[in-house]
């Protein structure tokens, strides 16, 4: 993580800045000289000068390319960040909705964030997640990641298909494997239905989904990846269930009603009898709820919540480690500083009558548009605490100094090298971790600097974790999954030396063990606060980031 370069004309010097006890600014590295903006969630409905007074100091940029996000781009507008031409290298963040390229990655300087790993697709393609689950059920058994319906890749796995089918016919259901939003997508009774002019994936139809008042449904979760080493996993408190529109019916003459079976929004959306809620304290009704009315709704059925979370949390754990090894390695090759990447994905979810729950797909870049106030309100939480989390470095992506050296380094490479020299002396807290080796004793002599980096780090994203929860690692789940990781030796196997058998490790770089597995729970039922009350909330002088919730 940079240290921020001040400039000599600059009007806030070093020493005001370390006073500064402003609500959007959290104070990291070892000597808490470090700025990084914390965002507000209820900025995204309103721009408030105190608000964006911090980013607009700094000049920070942002580039969107490939997609659109007006909640993203108004987000950070609004927190005092300027939008650069998409060719710019000036930025922040770019916020991306497709893969990057690895000159892309390869060109990122330490305080620049992109929104996606190199090789993600391993994860949100539906071939290579299906492919990625199948190997670690041959490697560590078919019951510990029995997490997917049965599958097949088509046309190169026709024939174990056909066999399977002469076996136990049943309901198929058909997807393009790189498709998203629903479209492609049909149910099958027979082989001889199926289309096979691209690759598909044919997967085992769940034909006894959990309902709600006849409605099938499935759940949208988002889940954060800061880092895959050490591997960084958290999910957001809050996310959204989507209802079909037209009550279910398991006889085979309803196969082809897409509105009974499919819970796509971007489908059902279109149905005649799609209801909407424009209120956003109403979380139960019509054909879109908060994860947590759904939570508290199974809870009163008599449901137990506690056991199907904390399935769902294995379920996204052992997704994200059966391509953990892929995009670890693709990171060590192409991205140049460990903080460079972070992703949002978006995990399907469908909840069975068993209330086994089942991945459906990861979403590379979930849909982060707000048709109804209740996606306002969740998504908009969710982005800027993610924001927060990520950790953005308060510094200007093109100093003056930078400037006049990039002007004077065209005409002289040597010096363009010595000022690169001279940078990563003063702006790179190795130096910070030299210092710290030396001054703290022993405990952390076997600790590399890198390593004491990463420590700090994670307790930093910790502290700024907002409404995210972390899953990997804690306690309980390095106990259990710790196994299966495919990268060894890592950098996880440290981290949990360090942090969960008993080393003592210096206050500075000390991690706070989550909170036991019962308190996640708690979280994912209450119901967060509207914007509004946010607003209100932000006008009391011990406002901070934290209790995010309706009590």
């Amino acid at each position: 993580m940079p240290a921020v370069v001040k400039e000599k004309g600059d009007s806030d010097s070093s020493s005001e800045d370390e006073k500064e006890d402003h609500q959007c600014i959290s104070w990291s590295g070892l000597s808490k000289t470090i700025p990084v903006l914390l965002f507000l969630p209820e900025a995204a409905v309103s721009k408030d000068r105190n608000i964006s007074s911090i980013g607009e100091r700094y000049n920070m940029a942002f580039k969107i390319v490939r997609t659109e996000s007006r909640l993203v781009r108004g987000i950070l507008t609004n927190h005092g960040f300027h939008e650069v031409h998409p060719n710019s290298n000036d930025f922040n963040l770019m916020w991306t909705g497709s893969h990057l390229k690895p000159y892309v990655l390869r060109s990122l300087q330490d305080f620049q964030k992109v929104n996606h790993f190199p090789r993600s697709y391993e994860l949100t393609r539906k071939d290579r997640l299906y492919k990625n689950i199948q190997r670690m059920q041959q490697t560590h058994g078919f019951k510990h990641f029995h997490i997917i319906p049965q599958t097949f890749v088509l046309p190169s796995e026709y024939q174990e298909f056909r066999n399977c089918f002469a076996k136990d016919k049943g309901p198929w259901i058909i997807k393009p494997v790189a498709s998203s939003r629903g479209r492609g997508i049909y149910l099958v009774s027979n082989p001889s239905q199926i289309s096979m002019d691209d690759n598909i994936l044919v997967s085992r139809y769940i034909n006894n989904p959990l309902l709600i008042d006849d409605f099938k449904f499935d759940m949208r979760l988002y889940v954060l990846v800061t880092s895959y080493d050490p591997l960084l996993i958290y999910v957001y408190e809050e996310g959204l269930a989507r209802f079909a529109t037209v009550k279910y019916d398991q006889t085979s003459t309803n196969i082809k009603n897409t509105f009974m079976h499919l819970t796509n929004y971007s489908l059902n959306k279109k149905s005649s009898d799609y209801v909407s809620c424009d209120d956003p304290e109403v979380e139960d009704y019509g054909n879109k709820w908060s994860m947590s009315a759904v939570l508290r709704y199974l809870k009163q059925e008599g449901k137990d919540t506690t056991l199907l979370m904390s399935q769902i949390e294995d379920l996204i754990i052992k997704a994200v480690l059966s391509a953990e090894q892929q995009i670890s390695t693709a990171c060590k090759t192409f991205v140049p500083h460990k903080t460079n990447c972070f992703e949002l994905y978006g995990f399907d979810v469908l909840i069975d009558s068993n209330l086994k729950p089942w991945l459906l797909e990861v979403n590379l870049s979930p849909s982060l548009s707000c048709d109804a106030p209740l996606d306002l309100k969740i998504k908009a939480s969710m982005i800027a605490d993610m924001f927060s989390l990520v950790g953005f470095v308060c510094q200007d992506p093109l100093p003056k100094q930078a400037r006049s050296d990039r002007a004077v380094s065209e005409k002289h490479p040597a010096a363009q090298r010595a000022q690169r020299q001279k940078q990563t002396s003063t702006t790179n807290p190795e130096t910070d971790t030299q210092g710290l080796k030396h001054s703290r004793g022993d405990s952390t002599l076997s600790l590399t600097s890198e390593e004491i980096k990463v420590l700090r780090r994670i307790k930093e994203e910790y502290e700024r974790r907002g409404g995210f929860i972390r899953i990997f690692p804690t306690v309980e789940t390095w106990e259990l999954y710790s196994v299966y990781l495919e990268t060894k030796p890592s950098m996880n196997f440290m981290l949990a030396n360090r942090l969960f058998h008993g080393r003592n490790v210096n206050e500075n770089v000390q991690l706070q063990v989550d909170a036991v597995h019962d308190c996640h729970v708690v979280q994912y039922e209450r119901k967060l606060l509207s914007l509004e009350a946010r607003k209100r909330r932000q006008r009391q002088p011990d406002y901070r980031l934290g209790g995010q919730f309706v009590q």
